[in-house]
């Protein structure tokens, strides 16, 4: 007997111990809608998916070649649709994320408007970001299912057995659009209590994997901008503790952390290290500094020393009272955070590079991989990259590599259209297909995202309606471009009454009313054109 039916079976005899009181409750419609709201709470799901990740993440160490994607989302219904077409075109959710960019956040979900990616936005945008997708998440299984209780419904007054039994089986086999969220809590908005309690929230929310980077809170700075400051390690740690602390106070004692490094494109730090003892950790972060070796008698006013194997060292401090580490150190820096993380309670790396490239980021792997062997890492397909001119220089180079003919190309000019159809450009191509299979497998990538996927798709999609509905074409460009399209590609928006939840309403008001229901699924519906 399935979950199902013993739901109604359950249900069928607690209404028998009730009485004529609910003689109306059907509990087949009991068990419906059960199965519909399956996930009850945020720790619910946040333990749900944190399950999902670690099978995922020992899989994926026994074989590199199943690695998992994300794509980020600012809005529930973006969430929601991600997920629709996954179940629609590769019938499956497996190994397929949701991811929660800060960035996002800040551009687009701020009461203040669009703000950079400096942690200005409010902290508790996240978590009810967090709390938004997964209630679309939700509201899709509750939609699906609903649809397939209908066509069940018909299939019964039909009297097809066989629709019956298939469409039955679907409902016992049906699987969840609800998936894990890798959700960015930036540089912890604030000291470790502060990060501490925004984790919680985002865990309630049910947030199972929380990605914080080792930047200074105050400071913050995209990834892919100049200015980054980077903190000491035992700074960054108790903010790994404070997460950590939050899950399993929660009771999430599998949660995940994703431990972020920004070092290699940071060239700056606000403090200097504490360290008691030489070559403690303190001491590896403070050998980083660019430094002037002094004496005594050329102390200034004001002035820091750090001493070293019996020599005065002034590290080079700029006007913001920062102090600037040694050009060339952001790889071996990027190491030491990635060892340091992993031993103090992280689960996965993230390093943010200025450019997507397997070899660089391999050779950072190898590094970290000679001190802890299953290092993985989530890994940035950034919109910030620019792709196509990145790639084209990488086929460049190998073709000059390979000793051939280059005559015809202008490395610094590979972006241009003329290059579209040449050899070059489709090596390229073809190295950007490849790319997170080809680092999978080279560099430890156990997780691949774009963060900003649909804000650009989004602009892209807007501004060739704009252009079409505003000029001669008008109402033809949504009907060709927009309309027409989703009828033949089988969109589910099309019917957008339906997925906002108006069937659903119908079948409700029908339980609760019965033939009395007033429906808003009559003949008169608009929605019945595109049956």
């Amino acid at each position: 007997m399935t979950a199902f039916q013993n739901d109604v079976e359950a249900v069928q005899a607690l209404k028998e111990t009730n009485g004529s009181g609910w003689d109306a409750i059907n509990p087949e419609y009991v068990a419906r809608m059960r199965a519909q709201n399956r996930f009850r709470t945020g720790l619910e799901i946040a333990q749900y998916t944190a399950d999902i990740m670690r099978r995922d993440m020992a899989e994926y160490d026994a074989d590199s070649s199943v690695y998992t994607q994300s794509l980020g989302v600012w809005h529930g219904f973006i969430g929601q649709q991600k997920l629709i077409s996954i179940k629609k075109h590769l019938k499956s959710t497996n190994k397929r994320y949701l991811y929660l960019s800060g960035w996002m956040v800040a551009a687009l979900r701020s009461e203040f408007g669009p703000l950079p990616d400096q942690s200005m936005h409010e902290k508790t945008a996240v978590p009810a970001l967090i709390e938004e997708l997964y209630t679309f998440l939700r509201q899709a299984d509750a939609r699906e299912l609903d649809l397939l209780f209908s066509q069940l419904d018909d299939a019964r007054a039909a009297g097809d057995q066989t629709a019956v039994e298939f469409l039955t089986s679907q409902i016992d086999n049906f699987e969840t659009h609800v998936v894990p969220i890798i959700a960015d809590i930036d540089a912890g908005f604030g000291n470790p209590e502060a990060t501490y309690l925004l984790a919680k929230k985002m865990i309630e929310a049910g947030a199972c994997a929380i990605q914080i980077e080792n930047q200074v809170s105050d400071e913050k700075q995209c990834g892919h901008q100049d200015g980054k400051v980077t903190v000491p390690h035992e700074d960054f740690i108790a903010k790994l503790n404070a997460v950590r602390y939050a899950f399993l106070e929660l009771g999430i004692d599998n949660g995940v952390i994703v431990a972020r490094t920004d070092s290699l494109g940071a060239g700056l730090t606000q403090k200097l290290a504490v360290s008691t003892t030489p070559g403690d950790l303190g001491d590896q972060y403070n050998s980083f500094l660019d430094v002037e070796e002094i004496s005594e008698a050329d102390l200034g006013n004001g002035d820091v020393v750090i001493k070293r194997e019996g020599k005065l060292l002034r590290p080079k401090r700029l006007a913001s009272n920062l102090y600037q580490f040694r050009k060339g150190t952001g790889v071996d820096r990027v190491v030491l955070d990635c060892v340091t993380s992993l031993r103090h309670g992280a689960d996965l790396l993230w390093i943010e590079t200025e450019k997507p490239h397997v070899e660089q980021i391999a050779e950072m792997v190898d590094k970290i991989r000679e001190e802890v062997p299953n290092a993985k890492l989530v890994y940035n397909n950034s919109p910030s990259f620019n792709w196509t001119l990145n790639f084209r220089q990488q086929a460049y180079d190998l073709l000059v590599e390979q000793g051939k003919d280059v005559s015809a190309y202008d490395r610094d000019k590979l972006m241009s259209v003329e290059y579209d159809d040449t050899e070059l450009a489709q090596l390229a191509d073809e190295k950007i297909r490849t790319f997170q299979k080809d680092a999978s497998a080279r560099a430890g990538i156990f997780h691949h995202l774009i963060t900003l996927p649909t804000y650009h798709t989004a602009a892209l999609s807007t501004d060739n309606l704009a252009k079409g509905y505003f000029s001669e074409e008008g109402m033809l460009t949504y009907v060709r471009d927009v309309q027409r399209r989703e009828i033949r590609e089988g969109i589910a928006t099309v019917k957008h009454q339906n997925m906002a939840g108006s069937d659903m309403g119908d079948n409700h008001k029908e339980y609760f009313a019965g033939d009395a229901a007033l429906k808003a699924g009559g003949k008169d519906n608009t929605m019945n054109q595109f049956a």
